[in-house]
């Protein structure tokens, strides 16, 4: 999909990323919050090997069982794979306008670093709201504490 359709009229392509491990609703309102601001949403899907080399652990739920379900999203467009954490090689390949990514990365090097390098290519880093008290490790803590309750 170009950024411009047979119309010419001038689509706004959104990209973000995530494990998506035990979707919950924090992973829906990124997806839909993106969405709100983009015609079309790219979502790239971190693959089991690139979780366990950066995270060292591996995903609960296998990749191709995350990507079907990010792919039934009704707010999502196209799913990718996530083999690096390489930011701005995914604007080459996919040459998005707006990069979605949680507020808590906001005002780290390395998204400092993407804030520069996605200036130049006038692709606009949108910083969206983290969802209090879900995540997927809070409920990796809660399943093990049912666990060790029973």
């Amino acid at each position: 999909m170009n950024s411009t359709d047979e119309s010419n009229k001038k689509i706004t392509i959104g990209y973000t990323t995530g494990v998506f491990d035990m979707f919950h609703i924090g992973h829906l309102n990124i997806l839909e919050r993106a969405k709100e601001q983009c015609d079309y949403l790219i979502v790239g899907v971190s693959t089991d090997e690139l979780v366990s080399r950066e995270k060292n652990k591996i995903p609960v739920i296998p990749y191709e069982e995350r990507v079907r379900i990010v792919e039934a999203i009704r707010y999502v467009d196209k799913v990718v794979p996530q083999h690096d954490k390489n930011k701005f090689g995914a604007w080459e390949k996919y040459k998005f306008d707006k990069m979605f990514v949680g507020s808590d990365w906001q005002g780290t090097a390395a998204w400092q670093e993407y804030e520069k390098q996605f200036a130049e290519v006038s692709v606009e880093i949108i910083y969206l709201p983290h969802t209090d008290g879900i995540s997927s490790t809070v409920l990796y803590k809660k399943i093990n504490t049912l666990w060790k309750d029973e």
